[in-house]
């Protein structure tokens, strides 16, 4: 894995339009008009230091709030003052049509009234009961508005923002997600490791994305169950599974003829060589056993140390 693929891009001097692909739910979970606003670049933009699609080259979203600059320096001069403060789903058109790039901006933590935003119950996050472990436990920024006609929508390549949303309410929308762009980008570095090790991935399966912290709370304490203070809730973790056949079950990656925790350890691997090329993508990997309710999967996390489980 070398570094220097991540190319820059010269910044396009062509016009870029963005559109909103949906409203803002309300307290009351109703939906603001869509917008649409167009952007032109500069003329003499400089060259794009990173790619606008990530470290791994994937990623379909770039995510911004009202204090956290977008991370690409000429998005940030063409499209941070109007987006910030304007929560939402932005699609970025330009020439390159194979790869759809949104911009999201994040509706306020502190919309989140009583545990809920609108209709739709969140809970509360350690921090609001009690005082953060560390900087990577306080409040996340925002949500993301998930409706049914933005679920499907790409957030990278393997992935899209339906794979994150928690596994309840299902008649409740719109839904509000946390993600972070560092889960997506060590996902798919991941997955690339693995193809390029000679395993190739054809669908991924997201058990578990963000889990909001009441869905959280209904497994802690129980036998194999969930952290209180998981890193589910912050955006930054998943569990997941290679399954190019969707048969629901890991695949045989190291090829004994069977499925189970030994295949995890192939994805382990593979993280471990994506975490020593990229530092800043650092985190947590846990070895989970199948059970009757579902196969053999990996978790894996950004959390920003290392950290190491096995349940198998």
């Amino acid at each position: 894995m070398i570094r220097s693929s991540r190319r820059a891009l010269a910044a396009r001097a062509a016009v870029f339009v963005a559109v909103a692909l949906s409203g803002v739910g309300t307290s009351a979970g109703a939906q603001a008009p869509e917008r649409t606003a167009v952007w032109s670049s500069a003329p003499d933009a400089p060259l794009v230091a990173d790619s606008l699609y990530g470290r791994s080259g994937k990623l379909h979203v770039r995510i911004i709030n009202k204090s956290r600059p977008i991370a690409i320096p000429v998005l940030e001069r063409m499209f941070g003052e109007d987006i910030r403060g304007n929560p939402g789903i932005y699609a970025v058109r330009d020439s390159d049509e194979r790869r759809p790039l949104s911009l999201i901006s994040l509706l306020p933590f502190a919309t989140k009234e009583g545990g809920k935003v609108g209709s739709y119950r969140l809970g509360f996050w350690p921090a609001e009961r009690r005082t953060a472990l560390s900087g990577a436990y306080e409040n996340p920024d925002g949500f993301i508005t998930v409706t049914p006609e933005n679920k499907d929508m790409k957030v990278s390549e393997h992935f899209h923002l339906r794979d994150f949303v928690t596994h309840d309410q299902p008649t409740i929308w719109p839904k509000y997600v946390v993600l972070r762009e560092e889960l997506l980008d060590k996902l798919e570095l991941v997955i690339a490791e693995l193809e390029r090790t000679g395993h190739p991935v054809r669908h991924v399966r997201v058990t578990s994305g963000f889990r909001t912290p009441a869905y959280n709370l209904l497994g802690v304490g129980k036998k194999g169950g969930r952290a209180r203070d998981s890193r589910h809730q912050f955006g930054d973790a998943a569990d997941i599974m290679i399954d190019n056949n969707r048969d629901g079950r890991m695949d045989d990656l190291n090829r004994d003829g069977k499925s189970n925790s030994k295949d995890v350890r192939v994805l382990l691997d593979a993280v471990d060589r994506i975490e020593r090329t990229y530092p800043e993508l650092v985190g947590g990997v846990g070895i989970y056993r199948a059970t009757r309710q579902h196969g053999p999967f990996a978790h894996i996390d950004v959390r920003g140390h290392r950290a190491r489980w096995n349940r198998s």
